[in-house]
């Protein structure tokens, strides 16, 4: 390793490492707030479902699965398993950004990390993902989800920009 870049690893996140991670916490404090609030606030899971407009509504659902309760974990192998996964995903992203020279690709891999978290630790403290965004009086879109779910596919939907930006440039 040459002598510039051992200083510059010394050195500690750049500044796009930083934006990415305080986006991640930005994601996880939303998240984590959103579900507090539509849970203690709003008594969702007494109510189960408030219209606010034709087409949405705060809708609980209580969500075992990855995304969408897809792969269910009804065990608790599974739902620790889930945890453990989503924590590797995020400090896997924030590795990742700690050497991103790039805008869009930190807050892609910021918005995954922080909603990967949030939705582990609702699976750490309860067992289970608090959903509750439903669209689904679009009738094109049935799935209920919540502010870590938004913040993943959009990340997502950035990385995949960030990379089709990035081989035009090359």
């Amino acid at each position: 390793m040459s002598v510039s870049a051992s200083t510059a690893a010394a050195k500690g996140p750049t500044r796009l490492a930083l934006i990415a991670y305080a986006t991640a916490l930005v994601a996880v404090g939303l998240d984590q707030l959103t579900k507090f609030w539509v849970v203690s606030v709003l008594d969702l899971p007494d109510r189960f479902s408030i219209p606010v407009l034709p087409f949405f509504s705060l809708t609980l659902v209580w969500n075992n699965g990855v995304s969408f309760n897809l792969l269910a974990a009804h065990s608790a192998l599974g739902r620790w398993g889930l945890v453990v996964f989503s924590i590797a995903v995020a400090l896997g992203l924030a590795a990742w950004a700690w050497r991103s020279t790039r805008l869009l690709l930190a807050l892609s891999a910021g918005l995954i990390m922080g909603g990967a978290l949030g939705n582990a630790l609702d699976r750490a403290r309860i067992g289970r993902v608090v959903d509750f965004l439903d669209f689904s009086g679009t009738h094109v879109f049935p799935w209920i989800f919540n502010v870590a779910d938004s913040a993943i596919n959009v990340g997502v939907a950035l990385l995949i920009l960030d990379s089709l930006l990035t081989s035009k440039k090359d």
